[in-house]
């Protein structure tokens, strides 16, 4: 099963690298991750998207709460929360195909961010699997560059990560 993980941490250098240290010694994997400091500049936000079932998400979460940094840490999916992800996807948009490219990125809700005489760059917030879902409606052919930046989640409702 599908996870966000949403880690408050101290923001200090070699924070992120033992915790990503973490996942890798004991053969988790990270589908996304995404870190920036909180309205608090001492502290980070660390967004990680793993797989695994309730045994070893225990586990994950025991030995990050474990690490020093770690001040809190939270598995989104236990409540409800928003969860937003950024694509930039460079597509081939020559003749019928440019027309086609606009309607699809609007039906998308995205936005055009560049254009050239043969491509549009389009820029789609949204979950994971709505990025998803568009790049399966483009047609292969015309994806030249994908780029993502991985799931931001925050809980719904009152403030969820208190120290």
């Amino acid at each position: 099963m599908r996870h966000i993980l949403s880690i408050l941490m101290e923001n200090e250098s070699g924070a992120m690298s033992r915790v990503v240290g973490l996942f890798s010694a004991r053969d988790y994997n990270i589908d996304s991750l995404s870190v920036a400091a909180t309205e608090d500049p001492t502290l980070s936000r660390m967004t990680i998207v793993t797989r695994g079932d309730e045994a070893v998400l225990e586990q994950i979460t025991k030995q990050l709460n474990k690490l020093i940094e770690v001040v809190k840490v939270i598995d989104l999916n236990d409540s409800r929360f928003v969860e937003r992800e950024l694509m930039l996807v460079k597509i081939r948009a020559v003749g019928k195909d440019r027309d086609e490219m606009l309607r699809l990125t609007e039906i998308y809700r995205g936005r055009v961010v560049d254009v050239t005489d043969k491509t549009y760059t389009i820029e789609i917030t949204g979950t994971s699997s709505k990025l998803d879902s568009f790049l399966e409606t483009v047609s292969k052919g015309l994806i030249l560059e994908t780029v993502r930046t991985g799931a931001a989640g925050i809980g719904r409702g009152e403030r969820i990560l208190k120290i």
